[in-house]
């Protein structure tokens, strides 16, 4: 049985395959960062739902990259987990 990664970098042979992986790198990132934010806020996403008023189900959906929050939300986000929402653009590699 294979694993993730290894699967991953077969798939990742195929050129269309390989494009479209590299378009979703940012909701990808997107979804990391919000994870990794709420987790050293030390908040569960249910106790973050009730400080935003924002759905468990939404942060839920943010989360697993199935959801593109707006500029508010990740703002609302940041709030809850009492930080700040830093937004930036970086050259290519």
């Amino acid at each position: 049985m294979t694993n993730f990664n290894d699967f991953l970098q077969q798939q990742l042979q195929d050129p269309a395959f390989r494009q479209e992986w590299q378009a979703l790198q940012p909701q990808r990132a997107m979804a990391q960062a919000i994870i990794d934010a709420r987790q050293n806020a030390g908040l569960t996403q249910k106790q973050l739902a009730e400080k935003t008023g924002i759905a468990q189900s939404d942060i839920s959906k943010l989360e697993g990259g199935s959801a593109n929050p707006s500029l508010r939300t990740l703002q609302r986000l940041a709030v809850g987990m009492d930080m700040h929402l830093k937004i930036e653009f970086l050259p290519n590699p």
